[in-house]
C-alpha cells in the first residue's frame, strides 16, 4: 500500500475520532503517523506512531480507529518515558490494561472484545498495576507484541560519551513531556468549547499521575516529618477544633509512631524500602524519635528504632484492624511532645470512628484503597522507583 493510500485511511480514521470525541480527536493531531514494515501491527516511540500498512488495511473502520487511538494514548500518557528501567513486557501489559479500560468507555468504539480487561486493575495507575503484576506474574499472560519502542537518545552515535548520551535522552524526555502536556491542554480547551467528548474517569486518573506538582511518597514523607511542631498547626485544621494547639508546645522534639501492616498486603521489599527511608530521616534529624508497631488485627510493639538499629522480625498475619494501633498510641502519647503517626498499609481494614489526636499519614501500597476514601489524615501512594 502506498503512503498516500495509508494516509487516506488514517485521515479517515482521525476524522471519525474527532466526530466521536473532540478530546481524543485533538490528541491524535499531535502524533504524526507513518507507515512502517518493521512493526507487526503498530507501535510508538512517544513522539510518532508507526503503523504497518498491510495490517491496517485488513481492519474494519472501528478497529482502525481503536488502533490509532491506542497508540496515541500510549504517547500522550508518556508510557514510553514513564517506564524507566522496568521490565518492558510487564510494563506494556500494565499500560494495555489501562488503555483498554479507557477506550472501552468511548461510545461507538469500545474495547476490542478480545482485549485484556480487568475492572479492578484498570481503575489504578500503570505504575500500580505494574507492581501488582510483578507480585503475581501468573495473573495474566504477558504481551509478546510490545508496541512501546525504545527512545532514540543517540547513545550509540560514534564519538559520543555516555554522559552526553544520557543528557540527550533526558532532554528528549523533557521535550516529549512538554509536547504532550500542551496537547492535553489544547484537547481539554477544545473539548470544553464544543461541549462534547467528556473525559473518562480512568483517563483522569492517568493524567493525574502526570501532574508535575504531585509529590512522590518519599518527598511527602520527608516533608511530613521534617516539619517543626508549629508547622503541624496547619496540617489538619480539624485538630484545632478539638483544642490541640501545637504552637503552644515548648521545644522542637517530634515523636513518630510507625505502624506496618502485617496482614499479608505488605511484602518484604516494600517494608524494607519504607523503613530505610524512615531511618534515613532519623539519621538526618536527631530531634526525631520513633516507635515501630507491627499490626494486623492487633498491634505488636512498640519497638524503639534508631537511625542504625536492625528491624525486629515482623509479627502477625491475620486480618486488618487499624484501631488497636491508634489506641496504643493514645496511651503512649505525651501531651508535651509533638507526635505524628504513619501507617504503611493497603488501606483495607477497620478505621476508628473518630480521628486520633495527632496527625496521621497513610502510605498506601499499589492496589490499595483509593486515597480519597481514607476517613482522616492524609494518604499518599507508595510507588517503587524503577529508574
Amino acid at each position: 500500500m502506498s503512503q498516500a493510500s495509508l494516509n487516506s485511511l488514517i485521515s479517515a480514521a482521525v476524522l471519525r475520532l474527532r466526530a466521536r470525541s473532540s478530546y481524543f480527536g485533538t490528541l491524535v493531531l499531535f502524533a504524526p503517523v507513518t507507515e512502517s514494515l518493521t512493526v507487526e501491527q503498530a507501535a510508538t516511540d512517544g513522539a510518532r506512531v508507526y503503523i504497518n500498512p498491510t495490517y491496517f488495511a485488513t481492519l474494519e473502520r472501528t478497529q482502525q480507529e481503536r488502533l490509532v487511538l491506542h497508540q496515541v494514548l500510549h504517547a500522550a500518557l508518556l508510557h514510553v518515558t514513564r517506564r524507566g528501567s522496568r521490565d518492558p513486557r510487564i510494563w506494556n501489559t500494565a499500560c494495555d490494561i489501562v488503555l483498554n479500560g479507557i477506550i472501552g468507555t468511548i461510545e461507538g468504539i469500545g474495547a476490542d472484545p478480545y482485549a485484556l480487561r480487568d475492572a479492578e486493575l484498570e481503575a489504578l495507575s500503570v505504575e500500580e498495576i505494574y507492581e501488582l503484576l510483578q507480585r503475581e506474574p501468573s495473573r495474566y499472560p504477558l504481551t509478546d507484541a510490545i508496541d512501546l519502542l525504545e527512545l532514540e537518545d543517540g547513545r550509540g552515535e560514534a564519538g559520543q560519551g555516555k554522559v552526553e548520551g544520557e543528557t540527550r535522552g533526558t532532554r528528549r524526555n523533557a521535550v516529549l513531556e512538554a509536547h504532550w502536556r500542551n496537547a492535553q491542554h489544547q484537547a481539554e480547551l477544545i473539548s470544553l468549547m464544543v461541549a462534547q467528548g467528556s473525559m473518562p474517569s480512568s483517563l483522569r486518573r492517568e493524567l493525574a499521575a502526570l501532574n508535575p506538582e504531585t509529590l512522590d511518597w518519599r518527598t511527602y514523607l520527608w516533608r511530613y516529618l521534617v516539619q517543626t511542631p508549629t508547622d503541624f498547626v496547619g496540617f489538619d485544621r480539624r485538630f484545632l477544633g478539638r483544642g490541640l494547639y501545637l504552637d503552644a508546645l515548648q521545644g522542637e522534639s517530634l515523636h513518630v509512631y510507625v505502624a506496618v501492616d502485617t496482614s499479608g498486603s505488605i511484602d518484604e521489599q516494600h517494608m524494607q524500602v519504607f523503613m530505610q527511608e524512615v531511618q534515613g530521616i532519623l539519621r538526618a534529624y536527631p530531634h526525631i524519635t520513633c516507635d515501630l508497631f507491627y499490626a494486623d488485627a492487633e498491634a505488636y510493639g512498640p519497638f524503639e528504632i534508631s537511625a542504625y538499629s536492625d528491624l525486629p522480625p515482623p509479627i502477625g498475619s491475620g486480618g486488618t484492624d487499624f484501631r488497636p494501633f491508634f489506641e496504643a498510641v493514645e496511651l503512649l502519647r505525651r501531651p508535651h511532645i509533638t507526635s505524628v503517626s504513619i501507617y504503611l498499609t493497603d488501606g483495607y481494614g477497620s478505621f476508628p470512628p473518630e480521628p486520633p489526636a495527632n496527625p496521621v499519614l497513610w502510605i498506601v501500597v499499589a492496589g490499595g484503597l483509593d486515597t480519597a476514601q481514607f476517613p482522616f489524615g492524609e494518604a499518599v501512594r507508595l510507588i517503587m522507583d524503577q529508574g
